[in-house]
């Protein structure tokens, strides 16, 4: 089977196609840029830190270092906006939306959710605080189990929370399939049976049955066709403004982040590096990193594309269980400065640069003199490491140092 066919996203260097208005509000999102700055805060996360073992042993485990996932996250999701975040596989995307959950759990930090702190929950409590949170998975067959039909996945989470009444159940998931687009008789069949675009709604509509407050949605549609993409982005938006739903939506694609969100988090190896609004933040990129990411994205213009600003990251994200001191992007930045980069951790903070709003906030400790052009960009080249080298029995030898270094 397919889904209906419909207009393809567009890409990110379109900005009237894509709907959306020059504070940097989606058009078909609720509310406007003052609402949503006056709505009250749903989720605030503080200090959110999670951290993987790794054991090394034959009789008995030792541990030997940790993963940083996540080192250090401050994320406010404002009730009822979009929240999109971005950045390169391995920054601990993913594993923040799951701690937001409390589907990992957290080495340090706190998570408030409506005025609930979610790590001082623990069993018959929890379970029923998710009802409020759901999550939408990546792979929409994986996360479907394959031998219970539609019918029997969807009621799985009302039983669950004691939201089925009487003979009423029928009618509520006819009306949760008919809300993402399938019809009555996709009831009776399996996940296999569908295409991945008709997956990806099942799994919405799976994780509207409990009446959700959040829905944490990572990477919805990249492992589906363009067309198909559009589908069940615009099936969100739609969905958002009949529900009333707040979203987190993890993404690799910024025209998909920047259609559908409200405000956007730039997040490298653990921790954010840039939040504005997502017009504020598309228009001026302030922070090296997020600047080297929308040069990357294509521009549907040869003029435009072949004069603007392209920056070229020198090698990979360096690994999360030896992650660089100081500020974490300095390995690969071409306005690295030795003075404060390699030793200071820069934080979130407001710049003070004309035209940018309070609301854009960048951590950087030279995003003024970047601006400005007082610093100028300079070259970054790649150290080769050996990643299978961990004769040492000692940290410091088992993973190597980061992947790259300033030349010169």
């Amino acid at each position: 089977m397919s889904d209906n066919p419909t207009t393809p996203a567009t890409p990110a260097g379109d900005a009237e196609a894509i709907g959306t208005t020059s504070t940097g509000t989606s058009i078909t999102a609720a509310g406007t840029a003052t609402a949503t700055a006056e709505r009250d805060v749903l989720v605030d996360a503080r200090g959110v830190k999670v951290h993987f073992p790794i054991k090394r042993g034959v009789i008995f485990d030792k541990t030997v270092g940790y993963v940083y996932a996540v080192d250090g996250m401050d994320l406010q999701i404002r009730r009822g906006e979009t929240y999109g975040l971005v950045g390169e596989s391995g920054c601990g995307k993913s594993t923040f939306g799951r701690a937001l959950l409390q589907l990992e759990e957290l080495t340090e930090g706190e998570v408030d959710f409506d005025g609930v702190d979610l790590a001082s929950l623990k069993g018959e409590a929890l379970r029923k605080q998710r009802q409020h949170m759901q999550m939408v998975f990546q792979d929409p067959l994986g996360s479907l189990d394959p031998r219970q039909t539609v019918e029997q996945l969807l009621l799985e989470g009302m039983r669950a929370h004691n939201l089925v009444k009487g003979g009423g159940a029928t009618e509520r998931l006819a009306e949760l399939l008919q809300a993402v687009g399938l019809p009555r008789a996709a009831l009776n069949k399996y996940p296999h049976e569908f295409s991945g675009g008709q997956r990806q709604r099942v799994g919405i509509a799976r994780a509207l049955s409990v009446d959700p407050k959040l829905i944490v949605a990572d990477e919805p549609v990249s492992a589906l066709d363009v067309s198909v993409q559009a589908q069940v982005i615009n099936l969100l938006e739609d969905l958002q403004e009949e529900f009333d739903l707040t979203y987190l939506v993890i993404a690799h694609d910024l025209a998909v982040v920047r259609h559908i969100s409200d405000r956007v988090g730039v997040m490298y190896l653990g921790a954010l590096v840039e939040e504005a609004d997502a017009d504020d933040l598309y228009a001026r990129p302030l922070h090296p990193y997020t600047r080297a990411l929308m040069s990357a994205v294509p521009v549907p213009d040869p003029k435009v594309e072949d004069t603007r600003e392209q920056i070229l990251l020198a090698g990979d994200l360096p690994s999360p269980a030896n992650p660089p001191s100081g500020c974490r992007f300095h390995t690969r930045c071409p306005w690295r400065q030795e003075t404060r980069c390699d030793t200071e951790r820069p934080q979130l903070r407001v710049v003070e640069i004309d035209g940018v709003p309070s609301s854009q906030r960048v951590a950087c400790h030279w995003a003024e003199q970047i601006a400005s052009g007082e610093l100028q960009p300079h070259e970054v080249s790649v150290e080769l490491t050996d990643p299978t080298d961990i004769a040492s029995d000692s940290n410091d030898g088992l993973f190597g140092p980061a992947s790259v270094t300033e030349a010169g």
